[in-house]
């Protein structure tokens, strides 16, 4: 038997609840007002839905008909990005799938969809973060023709998911199920692919030899197979009810993929307004799912980018959700997956270990999750601890069982650590996130002199120099929203990890962010105020001692702040495109909001 709902889960609950009150109130009464509207084809004058059939083909005369529901694809296919270079042939599928239940589907639209792999480093990387505005826009767009009775949401990446459910819930009085492809193959070892990036950063290896680690690393289509923001995207979408259960790891091409693929344009169809199952986006996606979403981020060390994300999404659905809501919640989730960068195995070791069946199933089992949440499958969110399977030629869903590696997976009652490693450091230097969960809690405390860099190429020029070879705190600053778009740092980590490997005290401090993929070297990340308009990391000296403790939630400098001018704002960089992108930076909101200008100009 499940016991209750854990104290602090419930109190962080009700504050959230308490806290959201009448801008959730808002945000449902215009969700309730669209659905009377009969926002939806029917409404539409004889010209508009000709020119809104027009291109249907086969589905033509049923479209015109208005016999069944028209489902809305939003799609961010490319086949540059391989975790959604799958979906080419997903809205054709979908369309004969549709049929089955007598309903049609049409693609409402696309959204941009970036690498953040490809642009790591790379001057595009600073337009990676506002893409997440970009692809909820574009999703409003897709959806304001007024033709659809419920949404496919095609996207997996890191601003893609995020961005389209902010773009989504804005018409939150439709029902939305996201559709998943699922990750590549298992590469070379994890292990592997960093001993080459370190050699790397050394000059003991050349390009040739590091790209060809990579290219055993990522190597097919499907997602990336390490545990950073797309494949926390996906835990997250399952932890909020979003998916057909068990969805979120299943490998592309599969003949379990491509049914619950099925299975979720059926799903889509039956909750519609005239389903007889209604379940608008509005209605899943509540204050209990938004606190599910980060106990899941917590339980099983996913991606820092989501402190950001989940304001964000939170936001839009009208919810108020801060660090402190997350930092309270990992006091009382205890860790129970270790997927790298926080442990040996892939995604796919971890599907295969139990994966999100097992994952949901031990917090429901411990009160460590909401179980009342509506979703968008029948069963409610308990039918999320089962995992799907075929047999003979028909989908089903069994119990997955004690851990199949209890080096991957472990029940909640016998974690990796007691707590789920995403901590709240704070001071006169700002706030700021640090994850814990891919530390060694010999390193939760440093104190040591700065060393203050504006950009990512000063830090290595300085490292392959010799000049970091000391106990050092790097500072990396104007990397915050309104100064460049926040690019996450990822060329930093070979370089720090190298430093920690020869023995010294290092760590980072930023108001920018690191990779998904975040590993050993603490850091605090995302610190707000950002240096920009004269924040505290503005105003840090080389050799200014800092002390950063995951422990006691510390991040403080003694040097005197007030007493010395900030150092000038640097003129933002031109080219790869940032420059239309002014209005992004100049608006953008701080990072424990979202680091959202969209939100932020919508007075949301």
């Amino acid at each position: 038997m499940s016991k209750s709902l854990n104290d602090t889960i419930h109190r962080v609950t009700q504050r959230v609840i308490d806290n959201s009150r009448d801008r959730r109130a808002a945000y449902l009464a215009l969700t309730d007002r669209e659905a009377e509207r009969q926002v939806d084809r029917y409404g539409l004058s004889c010209s508009n839905l000709a020119h809104a059939f027009a291109g249907a083909e086969d589905d033509q005369a049923a479209i015109k008909a208005a016999g069944g529901p028209n489902l809305g694809i939003v799609t961010a296919y490319n086949d540059m990005l391989s975790a959604h270079q799958p979906y080419h042939r997903y809205p054709e599928r979908m369309k004969i799938w549709a049929r089955e239940v007598g309903a049609t589907v049409q693609v409402a639209g696309g959204t941009p969809a970036m690498c953040d792999g490809v642009t790591q480093g790379q001057d595009g990387m600073e337009l990676s973060l506002f893409s997440r505005d970009a692809i909820a826009l574009s999703t409003v767009v897709a959806l304001s023709h007024a033709m659809f009775n419920g949404v496919a949401l095609l996207g997996i990446c890191d601003k893609i998911v995020p961005g389209l459910l902010m773009g989504a819930l804005r018409f939150g009085h439709l029902p939305a199920i996201f559709v998943p492809s699922g990750p590549m193959g298992t590469g070379i070892s994890n292990a592997e692919k960093q001993r080459v990036r370190q050699l790397y950063a050394e000059g003991k290896v050349g390009r040739e030899e590091l790209l060809a680690s990579e290219s055993a690393s990522y190597h097919s289509p499907g997602t990336c197979t390490f545990y950073g923001t797309a494949n926390s995207n996906q835990m997250m979408m399952e932890m909020m009810g979003l998916h057909v259960p068990g969805a979120a790891f299943v490998p592309p091409g599969a003949k379990l993929r491509q049914e619950l693929t099925r299975s979720a344009t059926h799903r889509l169809a039956a909750i519609g307004k005239d389903g007889g199952d209604f379940r608008p986006l509005a209605r899943v996606v509540d204050e209990k799912a938004i606190i599910n979403a980060a106990i899941g981020l917590l339980a099983t060390g996913g991606s820092t980018n989501h402190a950001i994300h989940l304001p964000a999404m939170a936001r839009s659905a009208g919810i108020a959700f801060d660090w402190s809501d997350l930092a309270e919640l990992s006091s009382a989730v205890p860790l129970i997956a270790r997927v790298y960068p926080n442990g040996a195995g892939d995604v796919n070791h971890f599907h295969d270990a139990g994966g999100m069946g097992f994952v949901i199933g031990a917090l429901l089992d411990e009160g460590l999750a909401h179980a009342d949440i509506l979703t968008v499958w029948d069963g409610g969110f308990a039918a999320y601890s089962r995992e799907p399977g075929m047999e003979d030629d028909t989908l089903t869903w069994r119990d997955p069982g004690p851990s199949g590696d209890a080096e991957m997976l472990r029940p909640a009652a016998e974690p990796f650590q007691p707590d789920g490693g995403m901590r709240l450091v704070e001071g006169n230097l700002g706030r700021a996130c640090f994850k814990a969960s891919a530390v060694g809690e010999e390193r939760y405390t440093v104190e040591a002199p700065a060393r203050v860099f504006e950009n990512q190429s000063s830090v290595n020029e300085a490292f392959t120099r010799g000049e970091l070879d000391q106990d050092v705190i790097v500072v990396v600053r104007f990397q915050g929203p309104r100064a460049n778009g926040m690019p996450e740092l990822h060329k930093l980590t070979p370089a720090l990890g190298v430093l920690q490997d020869r023995g010294y005290r290092v760590a980072l401090v930023t108001d920018g962010r690191m990779s998904g993929a975040s590993g050993k070297v603490p850091a605090a990340i995302h610190c707000t105020p950002e240096a920009l308009g004269g924040g505290p990391l503005a105003r840090l000296r080389d050799g200014d001692i800092i002390r950063l403790c995951a422990k006691t939630g510390t991040l403080t400098t003694p040097a005197d702040l007030a007493a010395r001018d900030p150092a000038p704002d640097p003129r933002p960089d031109m080219g790869m495109g940032r420059e239309l992108f002014a209005m992004f930076r100049a608006n953008a909101d701080g990072a424990e909001q979202g680091a959202s200008s969209m939100l932020a100009m919508a007075g949301l």
